[in-house]
């Protein structure tokens, strides 16, 4: 019964480390994608700085098309913030997930503990009851082997004083007769 227990633990564990796996890569790509989103605003921030120093016009100012072509790769820089803010909440909700499932899982394991104990101290008892049965049983057993020995001693010997008997009745009927 131990045996069946600790295949079913064994199983159950595999499960969850199968599980965790999945999870951290999934974890994983989500990192990658966001460090791939820093990796582009770094270079669009390379651009901006090279389009604020950039100045075509009369002079060496700044055009109108300098500025919004600054303006331009700065809103495209707005833009790529929004999507690592929303790809930094989706990394954040998918921890605090991560987080919620290690304490279920950890819940989960102690109650599933709580319940093997609690198995195994029933099957303790009942291994127990299995024992002082077998005791009892090998008592009454042994009793009884000793009653259907006396009974056949009982037996032999009422025969044989039967068999006594019916001789000297025997002798007796022959020597009256």
């Amino acid at each position: 019964m131990l045996k069946k227990i600790l295949f079913l633990l064994m199983c159950f564990t595999s499960f969850l480390f199968n599980a965790s796996a999945q999870d951290t890569s999934a974890y994983e790509s989500q990192r990658l994608k966001i460090n791939t989103l820093l990796a582009e605003r770094s270079i669009k921030f390379g651009q901006y700085d090279e389009s604020l120093n950039a100045k075509t016009g009369i002079f060496g100012f700044q055009t109108k098309r300098d500025i919004r072509n600054s303006n331009e790769i700065l809103r495209q820089i707005a833009l790529n913030d929004n999507d690592i803010f929303k790809e930094l909440k989706v990394l954040l909700d998918f921890k605090d997930l991560q987080v919620q499932q290690a304490v279920s899982t950890s819940s989960t394991s102690t109650e599933s503990i709580q319940n093997y104990r609690r198995t195994i101290k029933i099957l303790q008892d009942q291994n127990q009851n299995y024992s002082k049965s077998i005791d009892q049983v090998e008592k009454s057993r042994d009793l009884a082997y000793f009653l259907m020995a006396l009974f056949l001693i009982g037996c032999t010997v009422l025969t044989y004083l039967f068999i006594t008997k019916s001789k000297k009745l025997k002798r007796y009927e022959k020597a009256n007769i």
